[in-house]
C-alpha cells in the first residue's frame, strides 16, 4: 500500500513541481530513483561481464584456428584428409622426442663426444699456442688427459636431460607449433633450446661437477692450468665445469638440430605413421 501511494507521487514529479513534494516525498523519490539506478548499472555490468567472457573465448578460438589456416593445409598423404591441428601438435612432439632420444643415447655412450670430431671438446681456443708449447716440452699426456676427461664429464651428464626434455616437449604450446611450422629446418630444435638450456645449466652443474671428479679431470685441469698459467701472461679461467657445460650444451643441441632436418628431408628418418603424415607435406 505505502509502495503504491509513494510510486504515485514519485510519478506525480513528472507532472508537478518538485518543489511541491514535502521534503520527506522528495527524499522518498530520489531514493528510489537512486536505488534503481544502481540495480540497473549491476545487472547490465552483469550482463556485458558475460557477453566480455564469450568474446574473450571465441577470439582466442578464432585466434588459434586462424594461426593454423594461415600456414596451409596439410594433408594426410594416406587418406588425403586434412591432417588436425592435435595431429600437427602430436607430430612436432614426437619429432623432437625422437631427436632428443637420438642425441642423447649417441652422446651419452662411451667416447660419444670424444671419438665425434665435430662435438669433442678441446681445450679453449686462447689455448692452442700453449698447448702446442707443452707437447714439444713433453707435457703431451697432461694435455691428452685433461682433454679426455671433460669428453667423460659431457657423455655422462648428457644422459641426465630425459625428464627436462620430455618436460618441455609435453608443454609445447598452439603458438610454439606455429612458430615451428613456420620456422626452418632446426625451428623445433631452437624452440627446445630456448624451453631448457638455463635447467640444464643448473641440472648440468653437479653432475659435469662430480663426473669431472670422478675421472680425475680436476686434477688433470689443476696441473693443466698451473702449467699454462706459467707460461701464459693471460691466465686460464680456473672454472672447468663452466667451460664443460657450455660446450657439452652447444653439442648437445647440434645433435638434436641435426636429428631435426633428417626427420624433415629423410622419409627413412620419420619412424612412425605420425611423423610420416606431418612431415610428408
Amino acid at each position: 500500500m505505502f509502495s503504491s501511494w509513494l510510486s504515485y507521487f514519485c510519478w506525480a514529479h513528472d507532472h508537478l513541481t518538485y518543489r511541491t513534494l514535502s521534503p520527506h516525498l522528495q527524499f522518498l523519490c530520489m531514493k528510489k530513483l537512486l536505488v534503481s539506478s544502481i540495480l540497473i548499472v549491476l545487472a547490465f555490468g552483469a550482463f556485458a561481464q558475460i557477453d566480455l567472457n564469450q568474446i574473450r573465448n571465441k577470439t582466442t578460438r578464432i585466434k588459434k584456428d586462424s594461426l593454423f589456416n594461415n600456414l596451409g593445409t596439410l594433408i594426410d598423404p594416406a587418406f588425403g584428409k586434412p591432417l588436425t591441428q592435435e595431429e600437427i601438435i602430436a607430430g612436432l612432439k614426437e619429432a623432437l622426442n625422437v631427436g632428443a632420444k637420438n642425441s642423447t643415447g649417441r652422446l651419452s655412450a662411451v667416447d660419444g663426444f670424444f671419438k665425434d670430431e665435430a662435438l669433442k671438446i678441446l681445450m679453449p681456443q686462447e689455448t692452442e699456442k700453449i698447448v702446442n708449447n707443452m707437447r714439444q716440452l713433453g707435457m703431451g699426456k697432461l694435455v691428452d688427459d685433461a682433454i679426455l676427461s671433460m669428453n667423460r664429464a659431457a657423455e655422462d651428464a648428457v644422459s641426465n636431460t630425459g625428464a627436462i626434455f620430455t618436460d618441455a616437449i609435453r608443454k609445447m604450446s598452439i603458438e610454439d607449433g606455429v612458430g615451428i611450422l613456420r620456422g626452418g629446418d632446426h625451428a623445433a630444435t631452437d624452440y627446445l633450446q630456448v624451453k631448457t638450456k638455463d635447467s640444464l645449466t643448473r641440472k648440468f652443474r653437479p653432475l659435469v661437477a662430480a663426473s669431472l671428479a670422478k675421472v680425475n679431470a680436476t686434477k688433470y685441469w689443476k696441473d693443466f692450468s698451473s702449467a699454462y698459467n706459467r707460461l701464459s701472461a693471460k691466465k686460464l679461467n680456473p672454472d672447468l665445469t663452466a667451460y664443460v657445460i657450455e660446450r657439452t650444451l652447444n653439442g648437445l643441441f647440434y645433435s638434436v638440430g641435426l636429428e631435426e632436418t633428417k626427420i624433415r628431408k629423410d622419409p627413412a628418418a620419420r619412424v612412425s605413421a605420425l611423423l610420416k603424415k606431418v612431415f610428408a607435406q
